[in-house]
């Protein structure tokens, strides 16, 4: 049985984010997987690595609960929108505060090289734009894709790691919404 953890990084619940992760998890269930949920917003945590790597800020205890979620499972779906070419800050100051050297991932003595800790997962990132996606791969190089599928997931040893872009969102009508949370759904039946 697969244990999916979807991560909402949308900080408003009447966002489509929040339909999407509820179509994702349907599909989940509706497969027999096991789903958690984390939604980044309604956490109580201070964003702001405040030390950067040179003092350790204690976790909070959503952050601590988010932690085990995150180690249990073994497909991490993300959902999120993109703002200004990026990840919402709440989203970066998770990843901030608890994607931590010794937790995700460990940099070797002496060496430039690190060890990946997070092996063995797989991840799904599925992202809301204003645009279309093949503009925002072609024209803006996907910076948000950049920064969580390469610079963290990765980095940290999740593979593979599948990309779905969901847009123009803006404007869309409802016929047009009903059929990405299908595909959704969809995803989510299939685990992927």
């Amino acid at each position: 049985m697969k244990k999916i953890l979807i991560i909402n990084g949308h900080p408003n619940p009447e966002s489509f984010n929040f339909a999407v992760a509820n179509e994702y998890a349907h599909g989940a269930l509706d497969s027999g997987a096991v789903v958690e949920t984390i939604t980044i917003a309604k956490l109580q945590f201070n964003p702001n690595l405040q030390f950067g790597y040179q003092k350790r800020t204690e976790l909070e205890p959503d952050l601590l609960d988010a932690w085990e979620k995150i180690k249990k499972a073994d497909h991490l779906v993300w959902i999120h929108p993109v703002w200004w070419g990026g990840l919402p800050a709440i989203t970066k100051g998770f990843i901030d505060r608890l994607f931590l050297p010794g937790m995700v991932f460990q940099y070797r003595e002496n060496s430039v090289w690190w060890d990946k800790l997070l092996k063995g997962k797989t991840a799904h990132i599925i992202t809301t734009l204003d645009q279309p996606g093949w503009y925002y791969r072609l024209f803006y190089g996907k910076p948000s894709v950049n920064q969580l599928k390469k610079s963290t997931l990765e980095f940290c040893g999740v593979k593979p790691v599948k990309v779905t872009y969901i847009g123009i969102v803006k404007g869309s009508g409802d016929f047009q919404r009903e059929k990405w949370l299908q595909k959704v759904y969809d995803f989510g039946l299939r685990n992927k």
